[in-house]
C-alpha cells in the first residue's frame, strides 16, 4: 500500500458494530475479492473487498475474516485468516502481511494462515444457528460471473444445509453510509489531493493539449501524494466528448475555444473523493458558455443546501429538477409550456439533464446504501447537476462532496476553485 498504517480503532469500532447486529449463536465469514485474469500470466490489479477492507483494515488478496461472538472457545471469536508468504512469493510478488503486521493493521489478535482456514471453520461452525454470507448487493452491480462470496455459499450450503443462512449485506448497507471521524478524514484527504491535481491541470491546459497529456498531470500529482490512483476511470472530455457522460477514451487534441469537462477524483487508503469541473481550453468563457456554466452553479448551491439530515432521496431529486427546470427556461433550453405539457414520469429537464445529482460515497465510488432511507448525519454525498447541449457541443457538470452533520453540512470539497472567475484567474495567472 501507498498510503500511511490506518488507526486500527476504525476497525474495531466497525467489527463491533457489526457483531452487535448478528443474530445469536451466528457466525459470520468475509472474503477477500477474486483476482482476476488479465491475459496470459498477468492479474489486474488486486482490489480489496469492501466490506473485508470496512471490517479488518486488511489490504490483500486471499484474506478470509470469521467473526463468531458467542463461539464457545473464545478464542475464535474473531480470527483473521492470511495468505501464508514464503520466500518464493517474496522474490516474485513482494512483500505480504506478517501476522504481526496484521494484528496492528486490524486490531484482531488471532492471526491464522489461510490452510488453516478450513479446519477451524468445521470445528466451530456446528456451535453456530446462522452463518452470515456477504454477497454484493450494490444495486447498481449485476453479477456476470460467479464471484467468490457466491461460489463460497454455494459451498457451505452442500457441506452444512441445516444451518440457516443470513445476509450480512443487510448490516452493511446501514453501518458503511454514516462515516467516522477518521473515514472522514480519510475522504478529505483524497479531496484534498483531488484539489492539488485540479490546480496543477489549471495551470496546465491550453489549446492544442492532448486529453491523456491531462490524465498524465493528474496522476502524476495523485501518485506523487501516496493516493493509490484514480478513484474511477477518469473522464476528460473536451467539446463535443462532453455530452458522452461517460467519455474515456481521453484521445482528443483540447481545441481553442472549446470546453473540457472533467469528471475524476483520487483514491486514497480506498476512500474516494469525486469531482466533476468544466473549464474553457484557452482560459476565457465564452458569454454563452459562462452563461451555462453559472446556471449550473447556481443548481448546485442550491441543491446542497437541501442535503440535510432527514431529506428523503426521491423527494430532494424532484425539488432539484424543479431548480433545473427553471435554469433551463432561462437558457432558452425550454420554454414553459414544455414544462406545464410535459410526462411527470420523464420531466422536460431530463432532455439536458439526463442523470442524477447525488450518490453515497466512500469506500465504493457509488457506494453502498438504500435509495429508501432518509440521509442521515454521517452521510458523504455527491452533489452533481450538468447541462449537455447536444447542438452546441458544450457539457457542463459541476461536482463537490459534501458531508451532512447535525449542524447542516459541509462542502469537502470547498477549496477547490468552482467560480468561473476563479477558475479563469488560476489559467491565466
Amino acid at each position: 500500500m501507498k498510503y500511511p498504517t490506518i488507526d486500527n480503532n476504525l476497525f474495531i469500532n466497525n467489527r463491533k458494530n457489526f457483531v452487535s447486529r448478528l443474530k445469536p449463536h451466528s457466525v459470520a465469514v468475509l472474503n477477500a475479492n477474486d483476482e482476476y485474469t488479465r491475459s496470459g500470466d498477468q492479474n489486474y490489479l488486486f482490489k480489496q473487498n469492501a466490506d473485508l477492507f470496512y471490517l479488518s483494515g486488511i489490504d490483500q488478496e486471499q484474506t478470509i475474516l470469521l467473526l463468531f461472538p458467542d463461539c464457545p472457545d473464545p478464542l475464535y471469536r474473531e480470527v483473521l485468516f492470511l495468505r501464508q508468504t514464503s520466500e518464493h512469493i517474496a522474490i516474485w510478488e513482494g512483500h505480504k502481511y506478517t501476522m504481526e503486521e496484521a494484528r496492528k493493521a486490524s486490531g484482531i489478535e488471532n492471526i491464522r494462515w489461510l490452510d488453516d482456514f478450513q479446519s477451524i471453520f468445521h470445528a466451530i461452525v456446528h456451535y453456530a444457528e446462522h452463518i452470515y454470507v456477504n454477497t454484493n448487493e450494490n444495486d447498481r452491480f449485476l453479477p456476470g460471473v460467479p464471484y467468490r462470496d457466491l461460489r463460497f455459499l454455494e459451498d457451505l450450503r452442500s457441506k452444512y444445509p441445516l444451518h440457516k443462512y443470513e445476509r450480512a449485506a443487510l448490516i452493511m448497507r446501514d453501518l458503511r453510509v454514516v462515516k467516522s471521524p477518521i473515514e472522514i478524514e480519510l475522504t478529505q484527504k483524497a479531496c484534498d489531493i483531488t484539489r492539488d491535481a485540479f490546480i496543477r491541470v489549471l495551470k496546465f491546459v491550453k489549446p492544442g493539449v492532448a486529453e491523456y497529456e491531462i490524465e498524465a498531470e493528474i496522476i502524476h500529482e495523485f501518485l506523487r501524494q501516496r493516493a493509490t490512483g484514480h478513484a474511477y476511470n477518469p473522464i476528460i472530455a473536451s467539446g463535443y466528448n462532453a455530452i458522452v457522460l461517460h467519455y474515456n477514451d481521453n484521445n482528443q487534441i483540447c481545441k481553442d475555444g472549446d470546453v473540457v469537462l472533467f469528471d475524476w477524483a483520487a483514491e486514497y487508503a480506498n476512500y474516494n473523493a469525486d469531482m466533476s469541473r468544466s473549464i474553457p481550453v484557452n482560459g476565457r468563457y465564452s458569454p454563452r458558455q459562462r452563461q451555462v456554466y453559472d446556471a449550473v452553479l447556481r443548481v448546485m448551491k442550491g441543491s446542497i443546501e437541501m442535503l440535510q439530515a432527514g431529506t428523503i432521496w426521491n423527494e430532494y431529486h424532484v425539488e432539484v429538477g424543479k431548480l433545473m427546470t427553471s435554469e433551463l427556461i432561462g437558457l432558452g433550453l425550454l420554454d414553459r409550456h414544455d414544462v406545464e405539457k410535459q410526462d411527470p414520469k420523464m420531466p422536460a429537464y431530463k432532455k439536458y439533464f439526463m442523470h442524477g445529482t447525488s450518490h453515497h460515497l466512500g469506500i465504493d465510488v457509488h457506494d453502498f446504501a438504500s435509495r429508501h432511507k432518509a440521509f442521515e448525519v454521517g452521510n458523504i454525498l455527491t452533489c452533481e447537476p450538468g447541462i449537455y447541449i447536444k447542438e452546441e457541443s458544450l457539457g457542463i457538470r459541476l461536482e463537490n462532496n459534501i458531508l451532512i452533520t447535525e449542524n447542516g453540512n459541509i462542502d469537502l470539497m470547498a477549496g477547490i476553485p468552482i467560480e468561473a472567475d476563479h477558475i479563469e484567474e488560476i489559467m491565466n495567472s
